[in-house]
């Protein structure tokens, strides 16, 4: 099995009924802007993206439970919602 290291996930888009994402590496910050560059891609079927979405979910409620990650409250909007 290969391992990739990718910063994070960029362009997802669904295309017949395959979801298809770029893992992306970020190359420079300048002014806040993240460059990237495309490190390879994945595609996947909607139920595979919808079970990888539970298991990232179990995996960051246990890194938190570990005291390894904390979760912050989501930042109101400036009308208060």
């Amino acid at each position: 099995m290969q391992t990739i290291y990718a910063d994070g996930i960029a362009n997802i888009m669904l295309i017949d009924g395959v979801i298809r994402m770029d893992l992306v590496n970020v190359t420079k910050i300048e002014d806040q802007q993240a460059s990237v560059r495309p490190v390879a891609a994945v595609a996947m079927s909607m139920q595979g993206m919808l079970r990888t979405h539970a298991e990232l979910g179990k995996a960051i409620e246990k890194m938190v439970a570990d005291g390894i990650l904390t979760k912050n409250e989501p930042a109101q909007s400036l009308n208060g919602n």
